[in-house]
C-alpha cells in the first residue's frame, strides 16, 4: 500500500514546537507538540517531523520523510537572532559622507522623554566604509562609483572578520547602476553569497529605512541560510523530495532559495501565520471581523482582522533602531505570556512581564529550578491548570502547585500585604489588564470599535484569558479554534505564495504617466511571477494587489491606496486616495496637490485550500462531565465542570464555570458565560443571556 502525502505546517516555539499535519487523501489531520531546542532549533524540528509521521500512520523506514509532499516552516530563527543580537558580523560600504546614516536612524531616543538612552548600531562605525560614487535623486549620475575603492574596502571588511556585506548608496532606488557595479565588484572577491545590495532588498526612498532593512537582511544571511541548509540536508537525508516553503511576515510563503536571499522577511513569521489561520476559521465561522490574541509562553500578540483580511502595515520595529521596512501583517507584542514574571517594583506596585522564565527554566511549576512565579504558575494555583494532570501533551507529566503558591506568597503576597490566593488573582488582573491594553491599540486606536468584533484567543495560554479579555474590552463573542494551541501551526498549511515588491515614484498625481505606471506594474508583475515559477508550487490560482503610498504635498506620512483592478485613470487613483484619507481622517483637503510616492505590488500564488469541516467533530461524541475541578474565581472557591473538549459534539453547550481540556491547551469558562461547539468543532463563547 502506498504511504499517504502529507502536507506539514511547522511553528517553532520558544517552549514547543508544533506540527499541523493534513493528511489529504486519508481526509484526516492531526497535531503534534513536542520540546523546541534553542539554539539547536533544527533538532526540535526533526524531532516534531518525525512525531508526524508517526501521527499518520507512517511507518518507521530510512525514508520516512518520503511520505511528506509539503512542509511549510514558520521560523523564529531569524527574530531571535535579531532580539538577541547574534547576527553574523557583518560590514557596510556605502556612499561618502553617509557612513552614519544607521546610527542616526531618525534622531529618535529609546525613551521620548528620559534625559537618557544610548544605542548600539549591528554595525559598528569601522566596519562601515566609504567609496566615492553619487546619485541625484533624480536618478540622473553624478560621479561614477570608483571601484578600486570598492574593492579595497571589501578586503577591508573581510580582514577584520566580517561575514556578510551590505551595499547601500544613497539614492539607488532612483538609479541602481552604481550599486549594480559595486555589487558585481564585491561579489568577485567575496568568499560567500552573503553580499546585500540595498536596491535589491527594498528600492524605495527614505535612506535610514533601506539602510536598516538592508543591513538586517545582510546580518541574517549567514545565520538564516545555515540554519535552513542544515534542515533542507537533515530532511533530504530522510528521504524527503517534496517542496520546503518558509513563511513570511506578510502571511505568505516563499521558497527556501528565496528565504536565504531575503531573511529579513522571516521576522515575525510564526505570529504571522497564526493570524492567517485565524481569518480562515472567522471566515469560515461567519465571523468576517475578529481580534486575534496569541498568547505564547513569553508575549501576547494581537492583530486585527476586518473584512476578512488580515491588517498589513510596510514596517516594524523589532526593537529600537532595528527597523524593517517589509510589507507584514500589523502585530502588537507586549511581555504577558505564561513565563512572564510577576514582582513587586521598588514603589510597591505589582509587575508583570516583560521579563519572562521561557522554556528554561520555565514557571516554577515545571520544577526546573526557577522560583519567581509566573502568569502560569497563578492559573495553576487558582485551578484553571490542573497541576495532577499532563501538560503539552504528556510533554510535563505532572506540575508542582505547591511550589508555586510558595512562590506567589514569598514575591507577591508578602509585600503586598496579600493572602496567597488574592495575589495569584492579581498577578491575573495585572496580565490581563495588559492584554487588553494591547487589544485596544490594534481597535480602538485605529478607528475600530472592539465591540463589533469577536475575540480570537490562540497560542497555548490564551483560551485560559477568552473571559476575562470579553469583559475588559467589551466583546460579546469569543471564538476558541479547535486546536488553539497549533493555530501558527495551521496557518503555515493554510498560507499562499505570496511576492511583494516596492518602487518609489515620487511624482505629483497630476505629473503622474499613467502608461509609465502601468509599464512598472507589468515589470514589477513579471519578477514577482518569475520568483513564484521558480519555487515549482502547484498553484489553485494567481493574484496580484496594487497599491500607491500617496500624501498631500507637504505632508510627512502616506496612506497606503489599493488600486481597483482594470486600467489605471488618473481620476481612478484620485478618487481612490480621498476615499481612503476620508476614511482614515473624516476628510479630505480640496484644493492640495496630491503627491504618489511609491508603488506597491504583491503577486500572490494560491495554494489549494482543504475544508476546515475537516477538522469538526465527528459522530455522538460525548457530553458527561470527567469530574468536579475547584477554581478560585473573584475571592471564592467554585466547582468547575471538567470536560474533555475534543470530545463535545457539535452543538453541544457547557454553562460556566468549567475547564475544558485538550492537549495543546486549557479553557477556562467563567462563571455567566457559556460555550457552544460550532459546526467546525471551534467554540462560541458568550454571556449567559
Amino acid at each position: 500500500m502506498s504511504q499517504p502525502r502529507l502536507i506539514v505546517g511547522v511553528d517553532v516555539g520558544g517552549t514547543f514546537t508544533d506540527l499541523f499535519v493534513l493528511d489529504e487523501a486519508a481526509a484526516q489531520a492531526h497535531i503534534v507538540k513536542v520540546p523546541s531546542t534553542r539554539g539547536e532549533e533544527s533538532v526540535g524540528f526533526m524531532n516534531g517531523i518525525r512525531g508526524a509521521l508517526a501521527a499518520a500512520g507512517v511507518t518507521a523506514t530510512p525514508q520516512e520523510a518520503s511520505a511528506l509532499a509539503t512542509i511549510v516552516h514558520g521560523t523564529t530563527v531569524g527574530t531571535n537572532a535579531l532580539l538577541e543580537r547574534k547576527m553574523a558580523r557583518t560590514g557596510i560600504i556605502t556612499t561618502r559622507g553617509f557612513r552614519d546614516v544607521l546610527e542616526m536612524r531618525r534622531r529618535d531616543r529609546p525613551q521620548t522623554w528620559g534625559l537618557r538612552g544610548n544605542y548600539r548600531p549591528v554595525v559598528p562605525r569601522d566596519l562601515r566604509l566609504e567609496v566615492d560614487e553619487r546619485v541625484l535623486a533624480d536618478g540622473s549620475l553624478h560621479t561614477p562609483v570608483d571601484l578600486a575603492q570598492v574593492r579595497q574596502a571589501a578586503r577591508e571588511l573581510l580582514a577584520q572578520g566580517c561575514e556578510a556585506v551590505c551595499l547601500f548608496f544613497i539614492h539607488a532606488y532612483a538609479n541602481p547602476a552604481n550599486e549594480r557595479a559595486a555589487v558585481a565588484a564585491v561579489r568577485e572577491i567575496w568568499p560567500n553569497p552573503h553580499v546585500t545590495a540595498a536596491h535589491e532588498v527594498l528600492p524605495e526612498i527614505r535612506e535610514f529605512e533601506r539602510c536598516s532593512t538592508a543591513t538586517l537582511n545582510a546580518s541574517l544571511q549567514p545565520v538564516v541560510g545555515s540554519y535552513l541548509g542544515r534542515l533542507e540536508a537533515d530532511l533530504r537525508a530522510q528521504g524527503f523530495a517534496g517542496e520546503l516553503l518558509i513563511v513570511q511576515s506578510n502571511g505568505g510563503v516563499m521558497s527556501r532559495q528565496t528565504a536565504c536571499e531575503v531573511p529579513v522577511r522571516t521576522a515575525l513569521s510564526g505570529p504571522a501565520a497564526g493570524v492567517i489561520a485565524c481569518a480562515a476559521v472567522a471566515r469560515a465561522s461567519g465571523y468576517p471581523n475578529v481580534i486575534t490574541g496569541d498568547m505564547g509562553g513569553t508575549s501576547f500578540d494581537v492583530s486585527l482582522v476586518a473584512g476578512g483580511e488580515a491588517a498589513l502595515t510596510a514596517q516594524t520595529a523589532v526593537e529600537f533602531g532595528l527597523v524593517v521596512r517589509s510589507p507584514m501583517i500589523q502585530i502588537e507584542t507586549i511581555g504577558a505570556g505564561g513565563g512572564s514574571i510577576a514582582s513587586v517594583d521598588a514603589s510597591g506596585m505589582l509587575q508583570v512581564g516583560p521579563e519572562s522564565a521561557g522554556s528554561v527554566p520555565g514557571p516554577v511549576c515545571y520544577g526546573r529550578g526557577n522560583t519567581r512565579p509566573t502568569v502560569t504558575d497563578a492559573n495553576v494555583v487558582l485551578g484553571r491548570i490542573a497541576a495532577e494532570r499532563p501538560l503539552g501533551g504528556g510533554l510535563l507529566q505532572a506540575l508542582d502547585a505547591k511550589a508555586a503558591l510558595a512562590a506567589i506568597d514569598t514575591a507577591v503576597a508578602k509585600p503586598l500585604g496579600l493572602d496567597p490566593m488574592a495575589a495569584a488573582e492579581a498577578i491575573l488582573t495585572v496580565a490581563n489588564a495588559k492584554m487588553a491594553g494591547a487589544i485596544r491599540v490594534v481597535s480602538i486606536e485605529k478607528g475600530h470599535d472592539p465591540r463589533s468584533f469577536a475575540y480570537m484567543p490562540f497560542g497555548g495560554g490564551g483560551a485560559l484569558h477568552v473571559c476575562a479579555m470579553m469583559r475588559e474590552v467589551g466583546v460579546s463573542t469569543g471564538i476558541i479554534p479547535r486546536y488553539p494551541g497549533v493555530t501558527s501551526a495551521l496557518g503555515c498549511v493554510m498560507a499562499d505564495m505570496r511576492h511583494d515588491a516596492v518602487q518609489t515614484l515620487n511624482q505629483t498625481l497630476d505629473g503622474l504617466d499613467i502608461d509609465a505606471l502601468q509599464a512598472r506594474v507589468d515589470d514589477l508583475a513579471a519578477q514577482c511571477q518569475q520568483r513564484l515559477d521558480s519555487a515549482g508550487v502547484r498553484f489553485a490560482g494567481v493574484t496580484q494587489e496594487v497599491a500607491l503610498d500617496m500624501l498631500y504635498l507637504g505632508q510627512t506620512h502616506t496612506l497606503p491606496v489599493v488600486l481597483p483592478a482594470g486600467p489605471f485613470t488618473r481620476e481612478g487613483i484620485r478618487a481612490a486616495f480621498e476615499r481612503a484619507y476620508a476614511a482614515a481622517f473624516g476628510r479630505t483637503l480640496p484644493g492640495l496637490v496630491i503627491r504618489v510616492l511609491n508603488l506597491r505590488y504583491a503577486r500572490i500564488g494560491l495554494r489549494p485550500k482543504f475544508d476546515l469541516a475537516l477538522l469538526a467533530p465527528k459522530g455522538a461524541g460525548k457530553t458527561e462531565a470527567l469530574g468536579v475541578q475547584r477554581v478560585y474565581h473573584e475571592g471564592q472557591w467554585w466547582d468547575a465542570q471538567r470536560y474533555a473538549r475534543l470530545d463535545l459534539p457539535v452543538g453541544h453547550t457547557v454553562q460556566g464555570p468549567a475547564i475544558l481540556e485538550q492537549a495543546d491547551t486549557t479553557v477556562w469558562l467563567e462563571p455567566g458565560f457559556v460555550a457552544r461547539v460550532d459546526a467546525l468543532g471551534n467554540l462560541l463563547v458568550e454571556r449567559n443571556a
